[in-house]
């Protein structure tokens, strides 16, 4: 699992390695939604909001950067 960072730390990373994270933490979301599709059961429920929260943080830095968002994904 991807180990985000405080706001401040993430401010510090360049804008590829953020993108990085980005596509990172969507493959997280992506795979914890086929697990929750398949086992009808996941262990850490909690992770769903934690991921989607780490992905708003990551594009909100990108945005003060003034990255093009639509080339992320």
């Amino acid at each position: 699992m991807t180990q985000i960072r405080r706001s401040k730390e993430l401010r510090e990373l360049s804008s590829e390695e953020l993108r990085a994270a980005y596509r990172d933490l969507s493959r997280e979301l992506f795979d914890l939604n086929n697990e929750l599709r398949t086992v009808r059961k996941i262990e850490r429920p909690h992770l769903f909001r934690k991921i989607r929260r780490d992905k708003a943080r990551v594009l909100t830095i990108l945005r003060e950067k003034g990255v093009d968002l639509r080339q992320i994904a």
